[in-house]
Formats: structure tokens, C-alpha cells, sequence
């Protein structure tokens, strides 16, 4: 069975959800599997938005660590690339993305909830990069998305202190944008997406690759990337849909599925 199923609603949202028992440890074959279904709800037009899931008890504990200690430095050159691919592959994909997450987010499961674009917590979930009690760095985007959500700062006080973070001051800090009781994590991530998914594919990718690509770069470079997005959407559907609603009805009235 896989460890990554996916499932798409009438909505438009697809679920990956993370099913490796007890804990969702990210062994070499979830990663696969992560990769694959991330370039799957790439491909796929019935899938409009994503959400990342765990299940009810655990979002992700991090790496097998029986699976890692295995490996020698000659190993872990090459498998590393895969990892960040893996990881990249999720971060990429170009439709809103929102991690629900329950109970332990650590390690690479934290780095999982990285690469969404939104994070919606359980009340009682808790977020960390422990990897340096192993004598190890993040190895899955850890030190470069975190410093980027939430300040470098911020970022060396988890990562050097190895320390667990609860919901509350997740969202304190901008880890997380949300916190709900843990009963509802999964229909709130759910919802939002599902209003996500409603929008204008096209723009809402331009939006994502505009924001993204333009934090990698520079003020001037970010503007062209936005330029060109911006009027490239004039030779699209949904802008001639969006307008004409804007037009004959008012705004926020125009329907894009």
C-alpha cells in the first residue's frame, strides 16, 4: 500500500496524506512517493489546490533515523539531492497548498509543512527541528524556508536549540498562519482550500510563482517576474470572465470552474 494517498472531492482538492504508522517517519520510499504524487497533482487539471495531512494523531516525526544511521557520508551524498528534490516537488507544486497539521510536525515532517503555503495547526501540534541532537543540520530546506518564514533569527534559536514549538507560539512567531482544535484541523485546511481551488488557476500560479521566485532575487528582478505574469494574464480566460463579471455585475462575483 502506498505511504502517500491521494484523494480528490468534487471540490478540487486533492489530499496527500502521509500513512506510515505509528508516526509518519519519512523513510527513503515516502519521500519517493512524495515526490511523485507532487508532480501527479502537478499534472492534473481536476486538482486545483492540495492538502498535506498526516491523519488525526501525527502530521510527521521526521526521518526513519534507524533508516539513516544505516547510511555512510558516500550515501547520503547521493540521497540527500533526492530528499531536497522530494521536499522541492511539493514546494513547487503551482496551485495553493495547505498543510493541516496534527500533533508532531518535526524534522522533515516540519520541513513537509514548510513547503505548503499556508499551515493550519492543531491547538495541540508541535513544531520543531530537533536534527541537531543528532549532530546533524536540516537537510530537507529546514535552514533555508524557515529563515525565510520566519527571520533568521527565529530560525537559529529553533534550529541551534534543537526545541519543540507549540501551536500557539508557532503562530506567534508566523510558523503557522492558524490554530484550531484538533478535531477540526482537517475540514478547516479542507475549506480553505476548497476556497482556494474555486479561484483562477492561471492567476493563482502566477501569484505563487511571482512570490516565490521573487524572494530568491532582488526588488528589480521580482517586478519583471511580476511584469510579465501580470500581462500575460490578459490572454487568459478567467481575466476576460473576471472582468466582464467586474463589469456587468460587480466585483467578486465572477465564477472560474
Amino acid at each position: 500500500m502506498d505511504q502517500v494517498v491521494p484523494d480528490v472531492r468534487h471540490d478540487g482538492v486533492g489530499t496527500i496524506r502521509l500513512d506510515r504508522p505509528p508516526m509518519n517517519a519519512l523513510d527513503v520510499a515516502t519521500q519517493d512517493r512524495l515526490r511523485e504524487l507532487a508532480e501527479e497533482a502537478t499534472r492534473r487539471d481536476d486538482v486545483r489546490a492540495v492538502v498535506l495531512y498526516g491523519g488525526e494523531k501525527v502530521f510527521a516525526a521526521g526521518a526513519d533515523i534507524k533508516e539513516m544511521q544505516a547510511m555512510d557520508h558516500t550515501a547520503m551524498v547521493v540521497r540527500s539531492k533526492a530528499l531536497q528534490d522530494s521536499f522541492t516537488a511539493v514546494a513547487r507544486i503551482p496551485k495553493p497548498v495547505v498543510a493541516a497539521v496534527t500533533g508532531y510536525a518535526l524534522g522533515g515532517g516540519c520541513e513537509l509543512a514548510l513547503c505548503a503555503d499556508f499551515r493550519i495547526a492543531a491547538d495541540n501540534a508541535k513544531l520543531g527541528q530537533p536534527e541537531i541532537m543528532l549532530g546533524l543540520i536540516p537537510g530537507a530546506g529546514g535552514t533555508q524556508r524557515l529563515a525565510r518564514l520566519v527571520g533568521p533569527s527565529k530560525a537559529k534559536d529553533l534550529i541551534f536549540t534543537g526545541r519543540h514549538v507549540k501551536a500557539e507560539e508557532a503562530l506567534t512567531i508566523g510558523l503557522v498562519d492558524r490554530v484550531v482544535p484538533a478535531a477540526e484541523v482537517y475540514e478547516q485546511a479542507h475549506a480553505w482550500a476548497a476556497r482556494l481551488a474555486k479561484g483562477p488557476a492561471l492567476a493563482l500560479r502566477a501569484a505563487k510563482e511571482s512570490i516565490d521566485a521573487g524572494l530568491e532575487t532582488d526588488i528589480d528582478t521580482g517586478l519583471t517576474i511580476e511584469r510579465n505574469w501580470f500581462a500575460g494574464l490578459f490572454a487568459t480566460e478567467d481575466r476576460e470572465r473576471g472582468m466582464r463579471s467586474f463589469v456587468e455585475e460587480g466585483p467578486g462575483k465572477a465564477k472560474f470552474l
